[in-house]
């Protein structure tokens, strides 16, 4: 079987920025179940950047792939926040470098003078909190679509 392209889908790779908690909302839904490995995160202090690959449910292609009767697909994004000036977790073990992780959402917590926080939801009981000195968010990607390994789209029970 041979991976689908953006080409056939006569779509592009998705490139977004989110300065605003407005905007922060599209990126969230679109990376809404994206799983990732403990080890495909990064905190670069110096550069004040932080970031995730994740392999991303293709929400924007769903209604078409279930119209066309063909497979889900997933790719490979970079999900990254800039001006970061501090990371915390919770219930997130890096030590355990088998460990997947799903997003669940990203939300942005205003503080004064536009700083705040980036809070990255985690299924179950995992949460990375992200002290910002602006909000800016960007998600682009960076593989081509895959057919989704289960086959399947993401259900929470609606």
């Amino acid at each position: 079987m041979v991976d689908a392209t953006f080409e056939e889908g006569r779509e592009a790779p998705l490139n977004l920025g989110a300065l605003e908690a407005d905007d922060l909302q599209v990126i969230s839904s679109l990376v809404q179940d994206a799983v990732f490995p403990v080890t495909e995160m990064s905190w670069r202090a110096s550069d004040h950047r932080f970031a995730l690959l994740v392999n991303r449910f293709r929400w924007e292609d769903r209604d078409a792939a279930e119209k066309r009767g063909r497979d889900f697909e997933r790719v490979q994004s970079l999900l990254v926040v800039d001006n970061v000036l501090g990371v915390a977790s919770q219930g997130v073990d890096r030590g355990d470098k088998d460990v997947i992780l799903s997003l669940m959402s990203v939300t942005f917590e205003p503080g004064e003078d536009g700083t705040g926080h980036v809070l990255l939801t985690l299924a179950g009981d995992g949460a990375i909190r992200l002290e910002a000195e602006t909000l800016e968010v960007s998600l682009r990607d960076v593989t081509r679509p895959y057919r989704a390994p289960s086959g399947k789209a993401p259900d929470h029970g609606a």
